[in-house]
């Protein structure tokens, strides 16, 4: 395997491309992406890996202007796994989404390829609204919120089935939050008074 194209990242901000020998524009590390190159952003004097950090700063940009791909509320649910219990099988769960969305678009495009021929090159909005109605930003924003929204139901899920499993102990807590109240104690039943004794005849 062939070794990543190596960037180094200036204090100035700047990029430099060792590969062209050229600084370069994040502009045109986004067309690196876009074009499947395998690079890789290093810090000039540390050497640390920089990449997920300008791929993040890519995709602020990209959020900032144009058609959002993320809706407010999946942001706010994904900010609130950061430091969860949940929050490697979020990542996880996502990553595989788009995995799947992205093989699922792969093999249509082979489809009507094999279909139609060689079809001449389309914007992804005339695709998007071929597809669904829609510019396809929105659609893989709206797989990712559901992706989302299903871990979120079985995080919850699990949490139900786990309160029922323990609603037998007693375990005060896990029974309030189970809806079911606490046992009160039996009271005791008050004590017949005895039967005066009669008198014993001589």
């Amino acid at each position: 395997m062939a070794a990543p194209r190596i960037i180094k990242k200036y204090p100035n901000r700047r990029l430099y491309d060792t590969e062209t020998s050229a600084y370069i524009t994040l502009a045109e590390v986004k067309e690196l992406v876009l074009s499947y190159k395998d690079f890789q952003v290093q810090d000039a004097k540390s050497g640390e890996d920089l990449t997920r950090a300008i791929l993040l700063q890519i995709i602020l940009e990209e959020e900032s202007g144009g058609v959002p791909m993320f809706s407010t509320d999946m942001l706010a649910n994904i900010i609130r796994y950061y430091g969860h219990a949940m929050q490697g099988l979020m990542g996880t769960y996502l990553e595989r989404s788009i995995h799947a969305f992205h093989e699922a678009q792969k093999r249509f495009q082979e489809q009507a390829h094999s279909l139609y021929g060689e079809l001449p090159k389309v914007p992804n909005e005339a695709w998007g609204q071929l597809m669904t109605g829609q510019q396809i930003p929105n659609v893989m924003g709206g797989y990712l919120e559901k992706g989302a929204k299903a871990v979120i139901d079985m995080q919850e899920e699990l949490r139900s089935q786990a309160l029922k499993l323990f609603s037998g102990f007693p375990y005060a807590g896990a029974q309030e939050e189970a809806g079911a109240a606490p046992a009160k104690p039996k009271a005791r039943a008050a004590a017949k008074p005895k039967a005066a004794r009669k008198p014993r005849r001589k």
